[in-house]
């Protein structure tokens, strides 16, 4: 198949990667940003000079993308995506989305008569280089059996969840755990270290606890080193964040866990920055505390 990837950041570029490097199709790349693009070619992938180069002549449009912002400003319109992909292709978004944006794409992409699944991913960056990513999935069956050697190539679990928007509301629900269970961690050392235990003593016991978690093995390091983990932002964090709490806004229920996060990471993204590695949230509340967790 003809297929035109857009989006080529932290976790779109290895996944396109992993697509060239399978030798199944032909991939034509695009990002806003072409310096993006260029590992792709050094693999041999077409480098398209515009949106309309990449996804007009595609059989599968597949996008990776910052946020509900950037995915209706690219699909919408007269220019955008939609209009210009072909009649009866499809689209796999492998975004984070919610369900307001998800709603007019799906009904912009019927009215072209264009297939499209929504299917977040989750395994971070080190799980789209690998390609073990865990893949969910919200479309139609029939959809999703066509488009599931694709993903294949990218995930090792792939699973159809439900009808389109079910993918993006999994990956909303699950994420939020992770910014939750680390600021929960950052708390259970402190108080620990405060207490006068040793920090990465009182990580091992909390690795080795029935409140250990993956947050605990591969985020309690990076807070410890003092790096805050440079593989995500806090900007991105605080994203995923004020999704999870628009979306339990327009389903009618509240959650007063994730609002306190929310806050956290507003704070973080304010005092350190969009760019800044999403751990630094955990910096915030050491300096509240005046409790430095560094070994």
């Amino acid at each position: 198949m003809n297929i035109g990837f857009i989006g080529l950041g932290v976790m779109g570029n290895p996944m396109a990667q992993n697509l060239q490097r399978s030798g199944q199709h032909q991939l034509t790349v695009y990002d806003i940003d072409a310096t993006r693009c260029v590992s792709l070619g050094a693999l041999g992938a077409r480098l398209a000079d515009d949106l309309g180069e990449a996804v007009r002549d595609a059989d599968v449009v597949m996008t990776s993308l910052p946020g509900p912002q950037q995915i209706e400003t690219l699909a919408l319109g007269d220019t955008g995506m939609i209009a210009q992909m072909q009649r009866g292709s499809g689209w796999i978004d492998l975004s984070t989305n919610n369900l307001v944006v998800a709603e007019k794409i799906r009904t912009a992409a019927e009215a072209r008569a264009i297939d499209i699944l929504d299917a977040p991913v989750s395994g971070g960056d080190e799980g789209a280089r690998a390609g073990n990513l865990t893949i969910l999935v919200g479309g139609a069956q029939a959809v999703f059996e066509r488009c599931l050697p694709l993903l294949d190539i990218i995930g090792e679990r792939v699973t159809l969840l439900g009808p389109h928007g079910a993918g993006y509301s999994a990956k909303i629900a699950q994420v939020v755990l992770c910014y939750l269970h680390s600021l929960a961690l950052s708390e259970a050392l402190m108080l620990g270290v405060k207490g006068g235990v040793e920090p990465r003593q009182m990580l091992d016991i909390i690795q080795n606890s029935t409140g250990r978690s993956y947050v605990a093995d591969r985020y309690g390091p990076p807070i410890l080193n003092g790096d805050y983990d440079p593989s995500f932002t806090v900007g991105l964090a605080h994203k995923d964040m004020k999704l999870a709490v628009e979306m339990a806004a327009s389903l009618g229920i509240r959650l007063p866990l994730c609002e306190l996060t929310t806050d956290t990471y507003a704070r973080a993204l304010e005092t350190y920055g969009f760019d800044a590695n999403h751990l630094r949230a955990v910096r915030l509340l050491e300096e509240d505390n005046n409790t430095f967790l560094q070994a």
